[in-house]
């Protein structure tokens, strides 16, 4: 059997993840309505799924710090969430029933994304790979998926959103069979010991790291699980729904394509900053507008508001100690992208029923609060080293 690359492989296993993932985030919400699912408990259940993941990824995602147990961790969850969307064809429109699903199923797909990236992450600080390279095609990968879904839900229905994740997440598994070349390997004795969270999150550049990438990564929930409905009931089309989602993943691609070209020399500081200011006028003019040219103009600026934040949130892991990167990685995945947006997607369900399309200026002021927070890169820690002068021979 073809031995992969490290290139190969985790880009291949992005393929199959995220094209699953493209089905999930623009169209779940939905299926569910088409399962006679009221607005408010689809905030609900979206916000149980990212619930589900804040504590997998508190939980689980840290006990799998060395990289040896990646590869393993990766085949082990695809072949659990497969089994576990396929539940969701069981539940009907029985709201526990769908909860229990969203558990099981986020419960596994929350710590694929920081484990897959944590591959990504080793390899890069090996030299074997480019972060930003490989990342990109899981982000093509959303694109087809969100594309095909589109067309298919328009022609054979909702119930095709299910079948289509199922596909993704199969063409993952297949993906995650085959072995490296070469395996990862632990650096030594010092990748043994698993740093504990609770340290990491007493460290004051920790802390406001964590809080900035929540403001910016946060502001997204109500985009995530309100904007196919929104736009939907504007009067565009599923497919014209599964463009716009594609074209800002495109945004995304090229982001992540000419990350080092484009951004290489620039400060953390300066990259947060600029997906900041992203964040106030996309979802200002999202709270404005249905239009479908400034609907063009909005799925554009995704390349700014997720990528260049993710890829400096990236940059800012990298920088650790190895030992640290996967509890980092781990807190990253739970805390911004799991615990914020689980808060803030039941709040922007009610915000949604309440104001409509104004709950998006909630989402603009958090953008406003991130540029006030600083974050500083990581400093290798200097150990000082006490020097006793060496008694002088006698004669």
């Amino acid at each position: 059997m073809f031995t992969p690359t490290p290139y190969a492989w985790i880009s291949q296993y992005f393929i199959g993840f995220f094209f699953a993932y493209g089905v999930y985030l623009p169209f779940w919400a939905l299926w569910f309505e088409g399962q006679g699912i009221s607005a408010s408990d689809i905030g609900l259940l979206m916000g149980i799924g990212f619930a589900t993941r804040c504590v997998a990824n508190l939980v689980i995602t840290p006990r799998l710090h060395r990289v040896e147990q990646l590869i393993p961790a990766l085949r082990v969850l695809s072949v659990a969430a497969l089994i576990f969307i396929a539940i969701h064809l069981l539940t009907g429109p029985n709201f526990w029933l769908l909860a229990l699903a969203t558990i099981l199923f986020n419960a596994c797909c929350g710590p694929i994304v920081p484990l897959s990236d944590a591959m990504a992450n080793h390899y890069a600080k090996l030299n074997m790979l480019d972060y930003g390279r490989t990342r990109l095609w899981g982000s093509v990968a959303f694109i087809a998926g969100s594309t095909v879904v589109g067309y298919l839900v328009t022609g054979f229905g909702l119930s095709m959103i299910v079948y289509t994740a199922l596909f993704g997440v199969l063409l993952s598994l297949i993906f995650s069979v085959r072995n490296i070349n070469p395996m990862p390997v632990s650096d030594g004795e010092k990748e043994q010991i698993r740093p504990k969270l609770t340290a990491l999150l007493k460290e004051w550049p920790v802390i406001r790291f964590l809080a900035l990438v929540a403001l910016i990564q946060g502001s997204h929930a109500a985009y995530y699980s309100f904007s196919s409905i929104m736009w939907k009931g504007a009067g565009h089309a599923e497919s014209t729904i599964g463009y716009l989602w594609s074209l800002g993943v495109v945004a995304e691609v090229c982001i992540f394509a000419f990350s080092k070209r484009l951004f290489g020399g620039w400060s953390l500081r300066t990259l947060f900053a600029i997906a900041s200011v992203g964040v106030v006028v996309r979802w200002g003019l999202t709270a404005m507008t249905t239009d479908i040219w400034a609907l063009v103009l909005i799925q554009a600026l995704h390349g700014i508001t997720f990528a260049l934040a993710h890829l400096a949130a990236i940059q800012y892991i990298q920088q650790a100690e190895q030992s640290r990167m996967v509890a980092l990685q781990a807190l990253y995945n739970a805390i911004p992208l799991g615990a914020v947006i689980a808060v803030m997607t039941p709040l922007s369900g009610w915000g949604y029923e309440a104001w409509g399309a104004n709950v998006f200026w909630a989402m603009a002021i958090m953008g406003i609060v991130a540029l006030l927070i600083k974050v500083e890169p990581q400093k290798p820690k200097v150990v000082e080293v006490e020097v006793k002068a060496e008694p002088k021979p006698q004669n």
